[in-house]
């Protein structure tokens, strides 16, 4: 009996000196460069309106890279449809405006009709093939994929639609920095999403059920969670994030195309695997990083142009994968034999 306290309290000291190990660096990392970003803003207008554009799209590219890692940490299934799911949902928004409602009347029917689609796509779709094999599955989300885009472009065409901005189009100056509206309303409308997400996930039983199944889904089954059901809840949920960064995505882009999200898909695998694919904190994290860096990359480093920030973002997945899988807030698994 006091063997196995002290092998289980060895154990959870070297997981703690591990994740210490982690935290710390990075930890260290993300001061160092959020104080980069200060001086380099109090000493440059431009600097400074770069890096509140960044903040507005790496929140968007968070928010779809969040959407993946609540995929992947239930069913271990990258979803490659994310963005096109994302897209239609935001078609879905274009076409309740066009029918009469407000942008945020629509806004929030989407989010709604999103979350139904999601889940409904895991259990019609994902949850057949998900006991045969994980590769069956994502297979299933490339197909999802092509679906998608291919139904997208026979209901509403493959021709440029235009939303109303939700945001207006003034601009504020602020110490001779000029920032539109548009993307600081786009980074408060992300991050109070992705903080009612964590919320659900931490304060209620609801989501203490839903990352039980995830994490522990044989264990969680003994005690009485109903596991297909919080998976299917975690698939609405990611459709919801997805929406949101559809939704926010479309007025800095100034058109609706079938392509929307395609690029900005690149970038939330980029942040997804930079933050960690176990890791929520981590993608959001890495989203922000993603955005400011291609953003002050492409003004301060003239060989690097906006052409060539989509293939920027696929050379940091490729890195991460190959230095560092785990990604930032991410850990090795060890197994015991």
């Amino acid at each position: 009996m006091a063997s196995a306290a002290t092998s289980r309290l060895e154990g959870l000291r070297d997981r703690g000196a591990a994740l210490g190990g982690v935290v710390q660096p990075v930890s260290l990392l993300l001061v160092a460069a959020a104080a980069g970003l200060i001086v380099g803003s109090l000493r440059s207008a431009i600097f400074a309106q770069l890096t509140v554009q960044g903040l507005a799209l790496g929140a968007v590219y968070g928010s779809l890279a969040l959407a993946l890692v609540l995929v992947y940490r239930a069913t271990h299934v990258v979803n490659f449809a994310q963005g096109e799911l994302a897209m239609a949902t935001t078609y879905v928004a274009y076409q309740l405006i066009k029918w009469g409602l407000s942008y945020w009347e629509a806004f929030f029917a989407t989010l709604a009709i999103a979350f139904v689609v999601g889940a409904v796509l895991e259990v019609v779709l994902i949850r057949p093939v998900l006991h045969r094999s994980v590769i069956a599955a994502v297979i299933v989300t490339v197909g999802l994929f092509i679906l998608i885009d291919g139904l997208v472009n026979w209901v509403w065409g493959g021709d440029f639609k235009f939303m109303p901005s939700p945001f207006g189009t003034k601009i504020y100056h602020v110490g001779g920095v000029s920032i539109a509206r548009l993307y600081p309303g786009m980074f408060v409308v992300v991050i109070v999403s992705v903080l009612l997400v964590w919320a659900l996930f931490r304060f209620t039983k609801l989501g203490l059920g839903m990352r039980a199944a995830a994490l522990r889904p044989a264990e969680s089954a003994l005690v009485g969670v109903r596991v297909e059901w919080m998976l299917a809840i975690g698939w609405g949920l990611a459709a919801v994030l997805g929406a949101v960064a559809g939704l926010v995505a479309e007025p800095s882009q100034f058109v609706l195309q079938p392509t929307l999200m395609q690029p900005i898909l690149v970038y939330a695998f980029a942040a997804a695997v930079l933050g960690g694919l176990e890791s929520p904190a981590g993608a959001v994290v890495g989203g922000l990083a993603i955005g400011i860096s291609l953003n002050l990359v492409v003004q301060y480093v003239p060989a690097i142009t906006t052409e060539l920030q989509t293939p920027l973002a696929f050379a940091v997945l490729l890195v991460v994968l190959l230095l560092k899988p785990s990604g930032l807030f991410g850990h090795r698994e060890v197994r015991r034999v």
